[in-house]
């Protein structure tokens, strides 16, 4: 007689899992410790950071734990064609999010460049005067912008290259080719680290040499608030993209992926198509274009 509680459909219904409640609080007290960080809170005062890194810490084992048990749910046969085409839609689904999430700090700097002058038409009032003249011309006064041939130009080939080097690995998956696909998302993480090692070069200059933020640029540091939050989230998303390749890397030496199952790696090789063509963005508007 058949098994009454045998499943038939293609749907995986997932067991009781701690990982949402705990991924909740772990953000919640990292955000918390965030507020905590830079004003204080509490009765804390203002540099108390442990709260922040206790919570980061959470995020990561929530992280580390919640995706194990996805890895295990494919090895264990529950990743069927229309859960796999779920998977799909949601990591299509988070690109397009974070599309929307740079979309924010590119409206934010052409609002900025090509909107500057009418700032000026402003009437005068309290300290505008002095902004709207440090507006009135682009850059703005007492900025120095970087020479977008330079290291911003040597950190877009890198990107660019990592993109054949990703693509390359993910062939060498669907052909069956292990040993090429080693070999190509080793280049790709490595080129990855080294993105971020020129960048935060890069960050070290303009600070050391007070290029965005000094007595002559005091009503011009909205430049350099804008610089650092576009460029620098989208390095923060280079560093998760590295990690996420490095995962990836780790499950193809240990013997994991097949050319019919390795969606962990499609994903990963999907968001870091998505942070090169982001960078191609920021490079041309932001350093060549307006910089």
């Amino acid at each position: 007689m058949a098994d009454a509680h045998a499943v038939h459909h293609d749907y995986h219904i997932l067991p009781p899992s701690p990982w949402p409640l705990v991924a909740s609080a772990a953000t919640t007290l990292m955000m918390i410790g965030a507020v905590m960080w830079m004003k204080g809170l509490f009765g804390l005062p203002a540099g108390t950071s442990w709260v922040f890194f206790a919570g980061l810490a959470g995020v990561l084992f929530s992280m580390f734990g919640w995706w194990a048990d996805v890895i295990k749910e494919s090895h264990a046969g529950d990743h069927t064609p229309v859960v796999s085409l779920g998977l799909r839609y949601g990591m299509v689904l988070f690109i397009a999010s974070e599309v929307m999430f740079f979309a924010g700090f590119f409206w934010m700097f052409f609002e900025m460049t090509l909107f500057n002058e009418a700032r000026t038409l402003i009437p005068e009032f309290g300290n505008w005067t002095d902004t709207a003249a440090a507006w009135s011309t682009w850059p703005p006064a007492g900025i120095e912008t970087l020479d977008a041939w330079q290291l911003p130009f040597l950190n877009t080939v890198i990107l660019l290259l990592s993109g054949t080097t990703v693509t390359w690995a993910h062939h060498a998956i669907v052909v069956g080719d292990r040993k090429a696909a080693k070999v190509g998302l080793g280049l790709t993480v490595a080129l990855g680290a080294l993105f971020t090692a020129v960048q935060v070069y890069e960050y070290y200059h303009i600070l050391h040499e007070n290029l965005f933020f000094n007595e002559e640029a005091l009503n011009s540091t909205l430049y350099g608030s804008i610089f650092f939050m576009a460029t620098g989230f989208h390095g923060f998303h280079v560093l998760i993209g590295t990690i996420f390749l490095t995962v990836c890397l780790i499950r193809l030496l240990v013997g994991q992926m097949t050319p019919e199952k390795h969606f962990g790696f499609e994903a990963a090789a999907w968001y870091w198509h998505f942070v090169d063509v982001v960078w191609l963005f920021l490079f041309a508007f932001v350093y060549v274009i307006y910089g």
